[in-house]
């Protein structure tokens, strides 16, 4: 956990704005509910509440910005069309406007997105959207969405370092405060490029200061806590995309500097650890979510004595998850649960080798669940690559002592990222 220092901001979203945003917002985004998970509630002894932005219309809160900012925009503005980037929710948050306020919008997405991403795009902007696939991440389309802005003249609508983007991202905050009549003790909030976090965090400034308002962010993309430590918005040179609502590079100057301020601290937290909280939402709660919508549950255990007998909120923020990405999301909760493990394994080449591996090394509750061999000639044993899931991790240790002991351990894989992710 991380105290925050104090960082002066030009620009704070008023009240008076925040309730504009809500007005325009009334028929097109959804005023979600406000939920008490019993799970989570037992789990914790506290009263844990979720603010189901998941729900959403496009499944998540991004429509609440992209439409108040595409809306605010003049009839000269509007006629030219207007230009984003994006490979996810911001994509859909305004396709959806423009289809919503018959405005023509260029959607620049790079070209490894996911099918099933463009054709969301494409439902929800109808025939007012052109979709152009080009570079191979976000930073490559944002700079081609850019240079056709400066060519013709278009309004680029930035997915968080906006100010009416942060005033309709802020209507969150303002809808939590009339949806209870109990204080509420803490907000946990998803912080990707902080456009969320910067407008919910103002309005608990400004309407109960009491709140403990704690951003949260994949502990591979680090971007705001980074900054928030170096006293400056810092890019990143590298991080991990897994967490695709969540993960950028740099985070907006405006979101940086409210964030700075009214964030009470910011911290990370695993990416395996969000995969289990997607999975445990899914099994016990029916819940989907993205791996950015699990970001402020998958930290409460840092919490626990912290939040026991309070007020909770955590902000699910969306719930647009690739079904094709469920065997990864299984793959590295086990693997931060320290229940799946990757080894080189030395056969014999001889007759039965496997089966005594089996039979004899191999614990009773272990499952082989990946087997990659290739039979040498001439060699006195084969190497292969087996992936085996255990059913605690304290199996680990007696069963890497049984393969010494009988001279079929090669080398372990899962501290040896480069080459785990070569070999995997």
């Amino acid at each position: 956990m991380t105290s925050l220092t104090q960082t002066k901001s030009t620009y704070y979203p008023t009240l008076d704005a925040v309730r504009q945003a809500a007005e325009t917002l009334k028929s097109v985004a959804a005023r979600t509910p406000l939920m008490q998970n019993i799970h989570y509630s037992r789990q914790f002894d506290a009263n844990i509440m979720l603010k189901r932005e998941d729900l959403q219309q496009i499944r998540s809160y991004k429509i609440r910005g992209a439409y108040n900012k595409i809306s605010s925009l003049s009839e000269e503005d509007r006629k030219k069309g207007i230009v984003c980037a994006s490979a996810g929710n911001h994509a859909q948050g305004v396709a959806y406007a423009c289809a919503k306020l018959n405005i023509k919008g260029t959607i620049y997405m790079p070209s490894p997105t996911p099918k099933q991403k463009i054709e969301q795009v494409k439902m929800f902007g109808e025939d007012l959207v052109n979709i152009i696939l080009t570079g191979d991440n976000f930073d490559d389309a944002s700079k081609a969405a850019q240079a056709e802005c400066k060519l013709l003249g278009k309004i680029f609508v930035h997915p968080f370092d906006d100010e009416k983007i942060i005033e309709g991202q802020a209507t969150v905050g303002l809808e939590i405060l009339e949806q209870t009549e109990d204080p509420i003790d803490y907000v946990f909030v998803p912080v990707g490029g902080g456009g969320l976090a910067s407008g919910l965090s103002t309005v608990f400034h400004l309407l109960s200061p009491e709140t403990k308002v704690i951003g949260v962010e994949p502990e591979g993309a680090p971007s705001m806590r980074t900054s928030i430590m170096a006293k400056a918005n810092t890019k990143l040179s590298m991080i991990e995309k897994f967490v695709d609502g969540a993960a950028v590079q740099r985070v907006g100057d405006r979101n940086f500097a409210i964030c700075s301020e009214y964030l009470s601290e910011m911290v990370t937290v695993p990416e395996g650890k969000i995969c289990q909280t997607i999975l445990d939402l899914y099994n016990k709660d029916a819940i989907v979510v993205e791996p950015a919508g699990a970001l402020t549950l998958s930290v409460l255990d840092m919490y626990a004595e912290e939040i026991k007998g309070k007020n909770v909120v955590c902000v699910i923020s969306g719930s647009n998850n690739d079904i094709t990405r469920t065997a990864e999301i299984k793959e590295r909760a086990l693997l931060y649960q320290g229940l799946k493990h990757y080894f080189i394994i030395r056969f014999p080449q001889r007759a039965g080798a496997l089966k005594e591996f089996v039979a004899e090394i191999m614990g009773p509750d272990d499952d082989i669940t990946f087997f990659q061999y290739s039979k040498k000639t001439n060699r006195e044993d084969g190497p292969a690559v087996v992936g085996i899931e255990l059913k605690a991790q304290d199996d680990l240790k007696p069963l890497i002592r049984r393969m010494k002991n009988r001279n079929f351990f090669g080398e372990y894989l899962n501290d040896k990222p480069n080459l785990f992710e070569f070999l995997i």
